[in-house]
C-alpha cells in the first residue's frame, strides 16, 4: 500500500510541475488537497508521511470520527455541501470551507464561528456550468455576496470554488476554470475585495485547472486509489 501511494503522490507531484511548467507558475503557489472522504485513517496517515499536509472531507459525520484518530497537524479542509444545521460542527473540525454556497449558509457559519470564537477562511462556490444538479451561486448573485463580506467577522471568503461537468476530455472543463477566473478578476476589479483563492480542478482535469489559475486542487482516487466499499472501517 506505502509504495502504491507513493508511486501516486510523486505522480501527482509531476503533473502539478508539468503544469505549473507550461503555465509559467511556481508549483509552491499550488495547494494540493486530498480528498479522504470515504478512505480509513490508516491512508491518511500514509500519505501524511509522504509530505501531504491537507486533507478534504465532505460528510461531517465521517469528518468527526476519522480527523480526531489521523496524524495530528494536518489541515483539515470542508469541501463537499455543508447544511446549515451541521454549520457549528464544521468550524469546530475545519480550517477552511471551499463550498459557501448560499447566503443563507454564510450567516449561519459566520454565527457559528462567533459562538466558537473561532475564525475560519471560506470560499464562495460558485456554478459556473449552470448545471441544475450542483450547488453554488449563480455567478450573477456574488456581487450581492461580495458588498455583504465586510459585515464579517469570523469568516474570512478569500477565494473562489466552482466544480466543473465531469467530461471524458479534460481539455473540455477549459472554459469553465477560465470562466471562474475571468469572473473573479471582474469581480476583484469592482469591489475591491481580494480573492487570491481559486479552488477548481480535481484528479482528471488538475492540469487544465492549474493552467487557468487554479490554487488549490481537489484529489482523490488519484492519490488514494479505488475507494473503500460501503461500511469499512473509517
Amino acid at each position: 500500500m506505502s509504495l502504491e501511494m507513493e508511486m501516486r503522490y510523486r505522480t501527482i507531484q509531476q503533473r502539478i510541475e508539468a503544469a505549473c511548467a507550461r503555465s509559467g507558475r511556481d508549483p509552491a503557489a499550488v495547494t494540493l488537497v486530498a480528498v479522504s472522504k470515504t478512505y480509513p485513517r490508516e491512508h491518511v496517515d500514509a500519505l501524511a508521511q509522504l509530505g501531504c499536509r491537507v486533507f478534504g472531507e465532505s460528510r461531517i459525520q465521517e469528518a468527526a470520527q476519522k480527523i480526531p484518530l489521523c496524524t495530528s497537524g494536518l489541515a483539515w479542509h470542508g469541501i463537499g455541501h455543508l447544511q446549515r444545521n451541521k454549520a457549528a460542527v464544521a468550524v469546530e473540525l475545519f480550517s477552511r470551507l471551499h463550498s459557501i454556497d448560499s447566503l443563507r449558509l454564510l450567516e449561519r457559519v459566520e454565527a457559528c464561528a462567533a459562538d466558537a470564537g473561532q475564525k475560519i477562511q471560506a470560499c464562495l462556490e460558485v456554478n459556473v456550468s449552470g448545471e441544475s444538479s450542483k450547488y453554488g451561486f449563480a455567478p450573477e448573485e456574488v456581487p450581492a455576496v461580495l458588498e455583504f463580506l465586510p459585515q464579517l467577522r469570523y469568516v474570512h471568503i478569500d477565494g473562489l470554488m466552482t466544480i466543473a461537468p465531469f467530461v471524458a476530455d479534460p481539455e473540455d472543463s477549459r472554459t469553465h476554470f477560465r470562466r471562474l477566473r475571468e469572473l473573479r478578476d471582474a469581480w476583484v476589479a469592482d469591489s475591491g475585495w481580494p480573492l487570491d483563492e481559486l479552488s477548481m480542478g480535481m484528479s482528471n482535469d488538475l492540469e487544465v485547472a492549474i493552467e487557468e489559475g487554479a490554487t488549490m486542487i481537489r484529489v482523490g482516487t488519484a492519490l488514494f486509489g479505488p475507494r473503500p466499499k460501503p461500511g469499512e472501517a473509517i
